[in-house]
């Protein structure tokens, strides 16, 4: 493990090791101490893939395409800055997204046409995203009640001309209750402490970390995966993510999702990630654990994906239910 790695939390690091495979731990664990490339994906909606990297070639931008993400690029030359003053960037004509933000998206599979809703959405990477699947077409309700971060939605919706989109700013654990029973497909892409952006020479990304914010994550977490999860159609597909390792926020928000859903006799199952289409050629991917500290976790909570970091793409968290008839 390179030297600056031990920058970070000692106990965030005795954790992530009890949950990464020690054949890996080196590997894993150097990531912190680099910052992940630049990487975006063409706004289908307003131009064509092929098109974009012909134009950012003549510009001298080098680019490798992303195999697993249809319109996805790889900026391998670390110009970021320059990208964003482009017209390219200035028209919404890409969006710069990291590799493993875009998988949540990937396996809810949004199609033309449904009713989808985006419950916790600023500032709309995963909205727009699923807008250029849905080909801007159907209904898509992009969800947030943090004022400044709504702001913020609002501005990436407009640019990216994602039209289909209504914008809302209801409290997300009460959303539920207004729209019982509405959606075909839900995305909860939650707020959470954010292990997976660690960076070793960035103490911002960490200082605020600690077990009480975990546990206060996983409060609010329950909270709103039982609104995401009122709201959606029976039949329906609900995609759950998050950005961090924490198991107290990944398969025990699950397991306590599952075990309310059964004892209110609201049948849900959780579906295999790995059968999605973009995963097979994913780097790091493992099954969801099936115990953390003592306490055993539902057994289908292993259907779920935890995405290790490699030196392209963050960690990260997805776990897709079916709410069934």
């Amino acid at each position: 493990m390179k030297p600056e790695v031990r920058k970070l939390p000692e106990l965030f690091l005795e954790r992530l090791r009890r949950i990464v495979p020690s054949q890996k731990w080196d590997a894993v664990a150097n990531t912190f101490a680099e910052p992940k490339p630049t990487t975006f994906r063409v706004n289908t909606l307003k131009a064509k893939p092929e098109v974009i990297q012909e134009k950012l070639h003549y510009l001298g931008f080098r680019l490798e395409k992303v195999s697993w993400c249809p319109g996805a690029f790889i900026l391998r030359d670390g110009r970021l800055r320059e990208l964003q003053e482009t017209e390219i960037y200035k028209k919404g004509e890409i969006y710069v997204q990291n590799l493993s933000s875009m998988i949540p998206v990937l396996v809810l599979n949004p199609q033309p046409g449904e009713t989808i809703l985006d419950l916790t959405a600023a500032p709309g990477s995963k909205t727009t995203q699923m807008a250029v699947m849905m080909k801007g077409e159907g209904r898509l309700v992009a969800n947030d009640n943090d004022r400044i971060r709504f702001f913020k939605l609002k501005t990436n919706v407009e640019l990216q001309g994602a039209s289909n989109v209504e914008l809302k700013s209801y409290p997300g654990e009460q959303f539920g209750r207004h729209w019982p029973d509405y959606f075909d497909r839900v995305l909860l892409d939650a707020p959470c402490t954010a292990e997976g952006r660690f960076l070793a020479h960035e103490p911002s990304t960490y200082r605020y970390w600690k077990p009480a914010k975990i546990k206060e994550m996983a409060r609010k977490q329950k909270n709103l995966i039982l609104s995401a999860f009122r709201a959606l159609k029976p039949g329906g597909t609900l995609v759950y993510s998050t950005c961090t390792f924490a198991p107290e926020e990944n398969e025990g928000v699950l397991t306590w999702l599952l075990e309310k859903a059964d004892q209110h006799k609201i049948p849900a199952e959780l579906v295999e990630v790995r059968h999605a289409p973009p995963l097979p050629s994913i780097p790091n991917p493992m099954h969801g654990l099936s115990a953390w500290e003592e306490k055993n976790f539902h057994p289908s909570v292993r259907n779920s994906i935890r995405i290790l970091p490699t030196v392209q793409m963050e960690g990260f968290f997805v776990a897709s239910l079916r709410k069934k008839e």
